[in-house]
């Protein structure tokens, strides 16, 4: 069923008096935003919180204002700026989306030719199109799944996605569709839905129910397998030798303590620290060990600024939790 032509202004009119005012959007029923703006934060924030991007957002686009000059920007500079948002296959693919991009002078202005990007799937396609350059297109992230999932009361999901695309007010898809991710962020929550607050609490079918935390239902969740590492602790001269892990797989070209592959056997001895780290699909159990001789290509950093290398998270917490050991036993 299509949401009512009042509810769909209803709903517009709050997103005019209560956006959220992001860096990369323009106001409501201002001038669309240049979409290298939009693709950058959408990547950013999958998988990560709009408070974490906002400062990571302002400084890519501080050092890199336009999508070539992302292009031009050495692998190496790109992949220390992000080290810390996590998920960075989202970054080798954001530097390969740039690059092809920048070769064909501008992004395309269809769903279909920008999913033909690498990193760009239907729902950033679709915000791309709708938010950048008008198109009527249906952008369906997980807030706006779970809106609509509670106005119609279902958890079908291909039900969701047919009632989404009816919702979509013809040549306001932009401003609609960043109305309901605000929505979904600020008031049709996951948990503790402040359904009072709601513009659209009259057409709800979960708020007549009386249970919308019910919709859309949640898969019970896997237990993620265990996987085992070590990370060799190399010191010389109050500096750390760190290298760059293979270009291909986790953390991909990404700075790191050096050590070999991941495994499924327990790690055996005596080491420094152990780390747990939780990636999508297992825990990572990382035991730091003290090693002597450095081998392969990598560089030495000066411990008392690691936090300039661009670790990813996991290796950045490896760092600080030996630090914090030999602290602790000088104190």
């Amino acid at each position: 069923m299509a949401m009512p032509a009042s509810a769909a202004t209803r709903l517009l009119d709050h997103y005019r008096d209560h956006a959220r005012m992001l860096p990369w959007r323009a106001a409501p029923g201002a001038d669309r935003t240049e979409p290298y703006r939009i693709w950058l934060s959408e990547v950013m924030l999958q998988q990560t919180t709009v408070a974490t991007v906002i400062p990571r957002f302002l400084r890519f686009v501080e050092r890199w204002p336009t999508v070539e000059a992302l292009a031009a920007a050495p692998d190496a500079e790109i992949l220390h700026e992000w080290a810390g948002l996590g998920y960075y296959a989202r970054a080798r693919n954001l530097i390969a989306c740039a690059r092809q991009v920048a070769a064909r002078g501008g992004f395309p202005d269809t769903e279909a030719r920008l999913r033909a990007l690498p990193g760009i799937g239907d729902y950033t396609a679709a915000a791309i199109a709708a938010i950048a350059f008008g198109r009527d297109s249906t952008a369906i992230d997980t807030n706006v799944e779970r809106v609509v999932a509670r106005l119609h009361a279902t958890s079908d999901k291909a039900a969701i996605r047919a009632a989404a695309a009816a919702l979509v007010p013809t040549g306001q898809a932009g401003d609609f569709a960043q109305a309901m991710m605000d929505l979904g962020a600020t008031i049709c929550r996951p948990r503790a839905p402040l359904c009072e607050k709601c513009p659209l609490n009259a057409d709800c079918g979960a708020f007549a129910l009386g249970t919308p935390e019910a919709f859309p239902d949640k898969p019970p969740r896997k237990a993620r397998p265990v996987r085992y590492g070590i990370a060799h602790w190399i010191e010389r001269d109050g500096a750390l030798w760190l290298m760059r892990r293979p270009a291909k797989g986790l953390l991909g070209g990404m700075a790191a303590l050096p050590g070999p592959s991941w495994g499924d056997t327990p790690t055996t001895g005596r080491s420094l620290t152990e780390v747990r780290h939780g990636f999508t699909h297992f825990e990572l159990r990382l035991a730091v060990v003290a090693a002597v001789s450095p081998s392969g290509e990598g560089w030495w950093q000066p411990i008392e600024t690691f936090g300039e290398a661009g670790l990813p998270t996991l290796y950045r917490r490896a760092v600080e939790a030996v630090l914090e050991q030999r602290k602790q036993r000088a104190a």
